[in-house]
């Protein structure tokens, strides 16, 4: 019987094109893992393609973490759809009539096909239409803890993701296991560490110093630079084998912690000079104001760093909130949700219909600032107090 790592590269090798993809939040493990996986299958001369959806970026706050990790090789290859995933086909039935000649026209909103027949002639029996087989045989997920949290690349997708084999490979202990093969390992701090693993057990001499880079890449954001207290010998064991191979530490490092812009950092102190501490140091919350961002020269597009930092400060925290107005409504109360330890970021926050996925929303609320803050923080509270009975 194949182990699970047979089973993938089993699949990965009878398949004619693959998809790759992650999920719509652009957190820095699933961009590198997924890099990494793209540049190794190209190695292995495969057909792929990488689509993470970008729909939560349009809101802004996802705009930062793309630049933040745009210096990986391969980063320009990443789409954000599936564009031709089925083909319409009309066919038609040419044994018995031989075609002379064919042209197209454009009529308004009709595409009309002028077929000349070499004698004779054709009719409607000679006619057929249909939708081809799907463009992908194949569809690989890193770092999914379910296939909602891929965005419109399975809303808008359901019956292809429900008739495509998926290879989901993931780290969280809430990963669903929707895959026909799953590769969920909990002991493995970062995606990229076990994808790591499952690359060298294949082929070693395929993972270059580009891939090796992303790979590192995901280990050091999803450890907080190695501060996470759930790090293992494993991980650093990882690391280093990866500097051995030619992962660009110091590029990683520097693009990554060193490159904090003048805005970022100002919008830092202001969310830390009104940061409070609820529930034991597990809620952690701060709001900012219009005067805030103008006086930082910044916008919502550098919260993501922001928490980032938080999450590294306080690592008792387990939901991460900052509150700030819409910028032409101040009766209108924005909110960015962050959660940790495996608690549900939609599920904090579903009276207020959010946007986003079980890690990282973004959700709404029709109040001025501090009513609005007031409301969540309290509704959260209750909810961690019923979760710790």
């Amino acid at each position: 019987m194949l182990n699970i790592e047979e089973q993938i590269f089993k699949q990965i090798n009878k398949a004619q094109q693959i998809l790759v993809t992650a999920p719509l939040d652009w957190n820095g493990d699933a961009i590198a893992s997924s890099l990494a996986l793209f540049l190794f299958l190209k190695k292995l001369n495969k057909k792929v393609d990488l689509v993470i959806d970008k729909s939560l970026s349009e809101n802004s706050e996802q705009i930062s973490a793309e630049k933040l990790f745009s210096f990986l090789p391969g980063f320009d290859k990443i789409q954000d759809s599936l564009d031709n995933l089925r083909k319409f086909i009309v066919s038609l039935n040419i044994k018995d009539t031989k075609i002379n000649q064919i042209k197209y026209t454009l009529e308004k909103d009709k595409l009309n096909f002028i077929v000349s027949p070499q004698e004779g002639f054709f009719t409607s029996d000679d006619i057929s239409s249909g939708a081809s087989g799907f463009k992908y045989d194949l569809i690989i997920t890193l770092d999914a803890m379910d296939l909602e949290s891929l965005g419109k690349t399975y809303d808008n997708h359901v019956e292809f993701f429900y008739k495509t084999p998926v290879i989901n490979i993931d780290h969280h202990a809430s990963n669903e296991e929707f895959g026909q093969v799953n590769l969920v390992n909990l002991n493995a701090v970062a995606t990229a560490e076990l994808l790591f693993s499952l690359l060298k057990s294949h082929s070693l001499d395929l993972i270059d110093e580009d891939i090796a880079t992303c790979l590192l890449a995901g280990i050091i954001h999803k450890s907080k630079s190695f501060k996470t207290p759930n790090l293992t010998p494993k991980t650093l064991l990882a690391t280093s084998q990866l500097i051995n191979l030619g992962a660009r530490r110091e590029e990683v490092i520097n693009h990554l912690y060193r490159s904090r812009s003048l805005q970022s950092l100002k919008l830092w102190g202001k969310v830390l000079n009104n940061l409070k501490a609820e529930q034991e140091n597990q809620l952690i919350h701060s709001s900012l104001t219009i005067n805030d961002f103008i006086d930082t020269k910044s916008s919502s597009k550098y919260l993501l760093s922001v928490i980032d930092e938080l999450i590294s400060s306080i690592p008792s925290a387990k939901i991460i909130t900052i509150f700030y107005p819409e910028q032409d409504n101040p009766e209108v109360t924005n909110f960015l949700l962050y959660s940790i330890k495996n608690i549900n970021s939609l599920e904090m926050a579903k009276e207020f219909k959010p946007q986003g996925t079980q890690k990282i929303i973004k959700a709404t609320v029709s109040k001025p600032l501090k009513e609005a803050s007031q409301e969540v923080v309290t509704k959260i509270k209750n909810r961690l107090a019923q979760m710790s009975l």
